[in-house]
């Protein structure tokens, strides 16, 4: 969990034992657990509002407990064991911190950064034939339903391609007074809850196969508009102004 913070979603359950643990790791840390970049954002979107902040880390953490109990009991299989062998502690030579800081960097040059630079593409010609327009248009109906502004439909589908670009977006939209507290508040949980960008999107369908990718995004999809639509009504219920 700690190290998907620093964008290695998918390839941090290499060290889970089952196939089972793998999928729900996968899930989970998909679903709830920002990176590094989005999350430094939300922070400093939510940071005027101490209640804002508190009430967006107790949702996701909330989020995250239930439907890692949900999912837990429906996958098949048993829990391993946890247990963890403690190597010796030595002072680490420099040289061998030196040479895997350099392969883990060349090897995320050559895997991720061709996939952010056909992202930018993809995007510039989505804007150019207008197709991002159309896409932007036909998530205008959610965002009415979760009581946000239209306008909030482009932060999210950039949110799909860089997730620090949806966040933001979300911190333009704030810093022009587009958004209420309220609404700020919604559109930051239901975007943390959002799919992962698509560099990581690339890595879950490499490490975990297009069937397994496939089901976790759409459900993905579903709990993030699900969850933000259930915030919108309990924050008026239980009487939450921002």
């Amino acid at each position: 969990m700690i190290l998907n913070i620093f964008c290695m979603l998918r390839v941090v359950t290499r060290t889970l034992e089952t196939r089972r643990e793998r999928i729900l790791a996968t899930f989970l840390l998909s679903l709830t657990i920002p990176c590094s970049a989005q999350l430094g954002v939300i922070l400093a979107l939510l940071s005027d509002s101490f209640l804002s902040l508190t009430i967006w880390g107790c949702y996701i953490l909330l989020i995250f407990g239930i439907i890692g109990r949900l999912s837990g009991s429906f996958l098949p299989g048993n829990s391993s064991s946890f247990y963890m062998e403690i190597p010796p502690l030595r002072l680490p030579i420099l040289s061998n911190v030196l040479q895997k800081a350099f392969i883990r960097m060349w090897w995320y040059f050559i895997e991720i950064l061709p996939i952010f630079i056909m992202t930018s593409v993809i995007l510039w010609l989505g804007d150019r034939t207008g197709i991002l327009s159309d896409i932007i248009y036909s998530l205008q109906p959610t965002m009415s339903l979760l009581g946000l502004p239209i306008e909030t439909a482009q932060p999210f589908l950039l949110g799909f391609f860089r997730r620090d670009y949806g966040a933001a977006g979300l911190y333009e939209m704030a810093a022009n007074q587009s958004l209420s507290k309220e609404q700020l508040l919604i559109a930051s949980a239901t975007l943390t809850l959002f799919v992962p960008c698509v560099a990581q999107v690339a890595v879950m369908i490499k490490e975990r196969g297009i069937f397994i990718s496939m089901v976790i995004l759409c459900s993905i999809i579903v709990f993030a508009f699900v969850g933000g639509l259930l915030l919108s009504k309990l924050l008026p219920i239980l009487n939450l102004y921002l």
